[in-house]
């Protein structure tokens, strides 16, 4: 958290939103190289992460740490809520504390099987290309997210909606269209839209179609987020995916951490 305010401050950014995974999943199947060096230590001896609970107290504490020291940034709480329609009996007690600023909401699981309802294994995307050609996946995927957004409302902002893509495998599937998939996606951006939430711009990777079928599909309000998980990728293509919403109608607001509206 340190390194990233120093890091805001250095390059003008006015705020930041420190948006900390809260995941209840008991654990989760993952292959070799399926996920990151940092949580390699959280891999059993079965090949499943198994994630340490959500430290409401020492999160806070750790936001009014850098709150103190970078009085010049506005810094908001924040949770990225995975699979919110299956847990939000679980994050009552975060979700109510009156602590949390901004909660958003993220789909990073599937079932092993993919016809199976909420129970039994489940993974990411990554994982499930392995076993699954990779249309299905992606599939299954996106019909997901209206479920999502009609079984919870603990959540403002749906994250990263091209998550599923990050892993597409293009060795076996060829290059990543997404034409392939625009139904789909529309789909689940109505979803989104029709629930009166925003999407986030995730710039990790930036793609012109995800604001244009978001505004096309009725979408009113965007957040940014560079999804940085270290200080170098704080704010990473921000002036372009600021541009790019831009043009398709959106606006900021009065403050910096404000959602941006059309």
């Amino acid at each position: 958290m340190d390194r990233i305010c120093e890091r805001a401050v250095r390059i003008g950014l006015p705020a930041v939103v420190f948006t900390e995974h809260l995941d209840f999943e008991d654990a989760w199947r993952a292959g070799d190289g399926d996920i990151g060096e940092h949580a390699q230590k959280y891999i059993d001896d079965t090949g499943h992460v198994r994630l340490p609970a959500f430290d409401l107290e020492g999160y806070l504490s750790a936001i009014e740490r850098v709150r103190r020291r970078y009085p010049e940034l506005s810094i908001l709480t924040g949770v990225e809520f995975g699979q919110p329609h299956f847990w939000e009996a679980e994050a009552g007690d975060v979700l109510s504390s009156g602590t949390i600023d901004r909660v958003n909401g993220s789909l990073h699981m599937l079932p092993v099987d993919l016809d199976a309802e909420h129970g039994g294994d489940r993974t990411e995307p990554i994982t499930l290309y392995r076993y699954h050609p990779a249309a299905d996946v992606m599939c299954a995927y996106l019909e997901e997210i209206p479920r999502m957004v009609a079984g919870s409302d603990a959540f403002a902002v749906f994250t990263h909606i091209d998550y599923a893509v990050r892993s597409w495998p293009t060795a076996t599937a060829g290059p990543f269209d997404p034409r392939d998939f625009e139904e789909e996606f529309r789909m689940a951006m109505r979803s989104i839209a029709q629930s009166g939430r925003a999407l986030e711009m995730n710039t990790k990777r930036l793609w012109s179609w995800i604001p244009q079928w978001w505004a096309e599909e009725g979408g009113r309000a965007v957040s940014f987020g560079s999804d940085a998980h270290e200080a170098s990728a704080l704010a990473a293509n921000f002036p372009e995916a600021m541009a790019m919403v831009e043009h398709f109608g959106f606006h900021p607001g009065s403050r910096p951490e404000d959602l941006w509206t059309r």
